[in-house]
């Protein structure tokens, strides 16, 4: 991901000096799993939790995959092995987004020359990874997240799934959200669908989402998903207030390190 802070957002066919550059790895369920690390370390007591990534990735010997991998730590804790990579390609999907300072408005332009995955490659990963693990779904392509978390259902019965239902405009969602056992509804997704709060849009959405409990953002859902992990001592209220708070401190600074540190102390 590139982000280019601006004075103000820029003139068709115009030039603009920008203030600040920043390049990092981006992904919502590679953000999240960043985040997920961070609060299994500060747990500490072993590692009963084994984050997988499960994603398509450029050719394994491409600079861009070493950079990703190594974005997570010398030691990390997130298991690389179920990982797709794409021969002879070279770049992974990327984000650039323009910030203008001006107006605090964010542009985001993204794009993707990584064919992506299909349900029989998914089959092979979550074949490799067994019944009793949790399936977390960023909801980008409905039709083929759907193939998957019903294959899980049919072979992994144990199997644990939750997705996120965000963008806009995006068939196939709800979908989704009736599979599942924990859906993330953004606030966009929500006032898109005419929902005037977020009570509004939990209640409609219980008819849809039978098993499901709800929240939004990368940092939220690893909060969420630590504490159903982690803590079945937690009551759901105090797994929700756990979340904000880390939410709440992802938004305080750029990027996600140190996120995690210090705050499952802070209950």
């Amino acid at each position: 991901m590139k982000k280019l802070v601006v004075p103000h957002y820029p003139d068709e066919d115009s030039k603009l000096r920008a203030t600040k550059l920043q390049v990092r790895r981006g992904g919502n369920c590679p953000n999240t799993l960043e985040v997920l690390q961070q609060l299994l370390e500060e747990r500490g007591g072993g590692h009963d939790v084994i984050p997988y990534l499960v994603s398509c990735l450029p050719d394994a010997g491409a600079p861009a995959t070493s950079t990703i991998l190594g974005s997570f730590g010398a030691e990390s804790l997130v298991d690389f092995s179920h990982c797709v990579y794409r021969a002879n390609h070279k770049e992974p999907a990327s984000s650039y987004i323009i910030r203008s300072e001006a107006t605090g408005s964010r542009t985001l332009v993204n794009y993707n020359g990584l064919p992506e995955m299909t349900i029989d490659e998914f089959v092979a990963a979550a074949d490799g990874v067994g019944d009793g693990a949790w399936f977390h779904f960023e909801g980008r392509i409905p039709e083929t997240a759907l193939q998957c978390i019903r294959y899980l259902r049919q072979s992994f019965p144990r199997a644990s799934v939750s997705v996120e239902v965000e963008k806009p405009g995006r068939e196939g969602l709800e979908h989704l959200a009736a599979e599942a056992d924990v859906v993330f509804y953004s606030r966009s997704w929500a006032e898109s669908k005419g929902y005037q709060s977020a009570q509004q849009c939990l209640s409609a959405q219980s008819g849809v989402a039978r098993r499901a409990t709800v929240g939004a953002g990368d940092t939220l859902i690893a909060g969420i998903l630590f504490g159903l992990l982690c803590h079945e001592d937690w009551d759901a209220e105090t797994k929700v207030q756990f979340a904000v708070q880390l939410a709440t401190r992802k938004v305080q600074r750029d990027g996600f390190e140190g996120v995690g540190a210090g705050v499952t102390k802070c209950l």
